[in-house]
């Protein structure tokens, strides 16, 4: 057993990824390994999402005897997933999620924030193995984390601590879509960088890949000094398109910015993951939920 709660030898589970772009649906086994996958773009269906969600899931369980769904949701959300309202998910606001697919699976379900699954499965399948303390991050589209202390994924009052993406990094800077300015997805996500330079964050010029990797290290290493963790793993497109040059600088710059002596050996790293990450997450809600 890991020390989140996890066996690698769980129950199989149905998982889902919920992302502003995208859903994507698979079985996964009890040693972590996908059978099969749908994915849902969710700009296809923008009035009747959960219909279609709900329409492929029960295609993939078929009739296997899956009776445990989890789930990886953008945010923000109530306690366990009860509503969730993501960012770029117009039509699901104040939306009961849990509720919703439990009657029209008929299936037990455990819903966590997307970002806050994947830190969990880094701990389980990623490069976090064995690491009881450590932040996990995205940067891609938008920026969000979980943090892992002493083995257990905080929560926090409501269920979404480690919001990383809404930390201030530039005061009086940019206005995030949360509504406060200066925040780290209002500077270095990818809707950020487009909107500041008129380039995607593919084609961004080298000045800009530099001060992002800054802005992620400056986050890191102020968080670092708070809550005394060493080892911080970075997904996303944004973050691992700009290659290896953007973690030694988001290293250095974190530990400039933390100087105490307990966080002498603070490193900034990819993701063990690979592009099942947040697949891998959802299940490992699924398991996690079971066990608890």
């Amino acid at each position: 057993m890991n020390p989140l709660g996890v066996s690698h030898r769980a129950t199989p589970c149905l998982a889902l990824d919920i992302g502003g772009t995208k859903v994507d649906v698979a079985l996964i086994d009890g040693d972590g390994a996908i059978t099969e996958r749908e994915r849902v773009l969710v700009g296809e269906h923008p009035t009747d999402l959960f219909d279609y969600v709900v329409d492929v899931a029960r295609h993939l369980r078929g009739a296997s005897c899956v009776d445990v769904v989890g789930v990886g949701c953008a945010g923000p959300m109530t306690v366990g997933g009860a509503e969730v309202s993501p960012l770029n998910i117009t039509q699901w606001r104040g939306f009961p999620l849990r509720a919703r697919l439990e009657e029209a699976l008929g299936a037990t379900v455990f819903v966590e924030g997307d970002a806050r699954a994947l830190a969990a499965a880094e701990g389980v399948f990623g490069a976090a193995v064995g690491n009881r303390c450590y932040l996990s991050m995205v940067v891609s589209t938008g920026v969000g984390g979980g943090l892992v202390i002493d083995g257990r994924l905080l929560d926090g009052d409501s269920g979404n601590a480690g919001h990383i993406g809404h930390l201030n990094v530039v005061p009086d800077g940019a206005l995030c879509s949360c509504g406060s300015y200066g925040c780290l997805e209002a500077e270095v996500s990818g809707w950020a960088i487009q909107a500041r330079t008129g380039r995607r964050a593919e084609d961004a010029d080298a000045q800009t890949r530099e001060r992002t990797a800054q802005l992620v290290g400056r986050a890191v290493g102020s968080l670092a000094s708070v809550l005394d963790f060493n080892h911080c793993y970075v997904a996303g497109s944004v973050a691992l398109g700009f290659g290896d040059d953007f973690f030694s600088v988001a290293t250095k710059t974190a530990r400039s910015f933390a100087q105490l002596s307990y966080t002498g050996a603070l490193e900034v790293s990819r993701t063990g993951l690979g592009d099942d990450g947040p697949l891998l997450g959802a299940a490992v809600v699924a398991w996690r939920g079971v066990h608890r």
